[in-house]
């Protein structure tokens, strides 16, 4: 799977997590995922829903477009974004689509 996969409903965007990091930021794209840093910890789903609201805020969406597919107590995570393409995402993320 790539980094980005367009379906039927929206966009799946593969990521991988780092929690409790020094700041929140997006990383770039290492191998078939975006790296994200963030400062919440991975406890009580806090690192989800930074990770949630700092995509949703990076692609210029509401919170509830963006939401976790799987990935819940995993560092790797795939979410489900929807209102979407592929191509948009790719772009608002700076990444580009093969």
């Amino acid at each position: 799977m790539q980094v980005v996969q367009a379906i039927a409903t929206g966009v799946l965007l593969r990521v991988r997590v780092q929690p409790r990091a020094r700041t929140e930021r997006l990383e770039g794209v290492h191998g078939t995922q975006l790296r994200v840093r963030l400062t919440a910890p991975p406890v009580d789903g806090a690192a989800n829903q930074a990770c949630l609201a700092l995509i949703a805020k990076t692609l210029g969406l509401s919170r509830t477009q963006v939401r976790l597919h799987t990935g819940e107590k995993s560092r790797d995570k795939v979410l489900h974004v929807t209102g979407v393409t592929s191509t948009q995402v790719a772009t608002a993320l700076g990444i580009t689509l093969e």
